[in-house]
């Protein structure tokens, strides 16, 4: 059983950066891609990014592509979303998720562990 734990996040204003990190225990970490998602109030959770086992090949949601990167640790278990140039409409609470797969993936159904979920809130 993976577990998935979150941590960053909070409020920053507009134009301002954060970064998540999301720790995965209880499963071989580098087996697996891992996912970023987020979901706004009143919306359907929404894909922000990917990354593959390997931490060569990362996919981003048309929303973030240019300012928020992902990037993984494999010896530290961990996945990383930098995100830069922060909006209001980035506001939502973030959730990271791991794979089935060792390959990317857009679709949440394709990821089985999901993290707890951190807010993130940008002012404007």
């Amino acid at each position: 059983q993976v577990q998935l734990v979150q941590s960053g996040g909070g409020l920053v204003q507009a134009g301002g950066s954060l970064r998540l990190s999301c720790v995965a225990s209880g499963g071989t970490f580098s087996r697996y891609a891992m996912g970023w998602f987020r979901q706004a109030p009143g919306k359907e959770r929404e894909f922000v990014g990917t990354i593959d086992w390997s931490g060569g090949t990362a996919v981003y949601g048309d929303s973030v592509k240019g300012r928020f990167t992902i990037s993984r640790d494999n010896d530290k278990n961990t996945v990383y979303l930098q995100m830069n140039s922060l909006k209001p409409e980035d506001t939502a609470v973030y959730y990271c998720a791991a794979s089935q797969y060792e390959t990317t993936s857009l679709s949440p159904i394709l990821y089985k562990y999901w993290g707890q979920g951190t807010q993130v809130t940008v002012s404007s």
